[in-house]
């Protein structure tokens, strides 16, 4: 069901002419992602906005099934479309895990066993940790280079208008300029639990909830696709925001 923002809260503002489409925490549900494409295209082609822009808020791999074909899609999308890739936690921890392949126990729990999957790399169960070491090695190989070059290239933040797009959150108190990588990617409680003004309206992911949540001083959009097999897309034009 389509969630619209509340009538009495504050209304943030995009620039005009410029329309926004956000989508947060794909995680590996390729197949959700091409409906939300679907939906996207469809919006552009009836109403013709002058300048769109895509907006994507991380966690595009793990937990879910094809975290591979959801990196070709969004490679894809990018060649013809105006796109913005954010980096998630899960992108920052695959990252790590490929430097530091002995943290592979620690990132399989937590869906890093479903991209290895994706990739064509089989785990089976009850290996030693060197041998689930041994596997990221293999995953490192069997990754082509342009996803390598799309993990490295993601940005921790974008702003346009009153709007500040985020993976996580922001440290409430902390400027936006200074706010702290790890706190984007991982923050919870603190910027969830704060009523206060944030010097932007907020749109994140990462904390899932059964619907969009559109609050006077953020929006959530991780509806916990991989689980829920509901993927929100959030479209924002002038002082209107509309979850679908």
């Amino acid at each position: 069901m389509p969630t619209t923002a509340p009538p009495n809260s504050p209304r943030p503002k995009l620039p005009n002419g410029v329309r926004i489409y956000a989508i947060s925490d794909i995680h590996g549900c390729a197949h959700l992602l091409e409906q939300m494409f679907a939906v996207i295209d469809a919006d552009m082609a009836n109403s013709r906005p002058y300048r769109a822009i895509e907006v994507f808020l991380g966690d595009y791999i793990d937990r879910g099934p094809d975290s591979r074909h959801t990196l070709d899609l969004l490679i894809r999308r990018s060649r013809h479309r105006n796109t913005v890739f954010l980096k998630g936690n899960h992108e920052a921890y695959v990252a790590s895990v490929l430097e530091d392949p002995s943290r592979a126990p620690e990132w399989f729990q937590i869906g890093g066993l479903q991209t290895l999957m994706s990739y064509g790399v089989s785990a089976a169960p009850g290996l030693s940790k060197d041998e689930q070491s041994d596997l990221v090695r293999e995953l490192a190989s069997a990754m082509p280079p342009e996803h390598v070059n799309f993990l490295r290239r993601l940005r921790p933040t974008f702003t346009c208008g009153d709007f500040f797009f985020v993976h996580a959150g922001v440290r409430p108190g902390i400027p936006l300029s200074e706010q702290r990588e790890a706190d984007l990617l991982w923050i919870r409680d603190e910027f969830l639990q704060s009523k206060r003004r944030f010097g932007k309206y907020v749109v994140h992911g990462h904390t899932p909830v059964r619907q969009a949540e559109l609050l006077e001083n953020r929006a959530n959009i991780d509806t916990g696709a991989y689980a829920t097999g509901n993927l929100t897309l959030l479209s924002i034009q002038g002082n209107s925001m509309l979850a679908i």
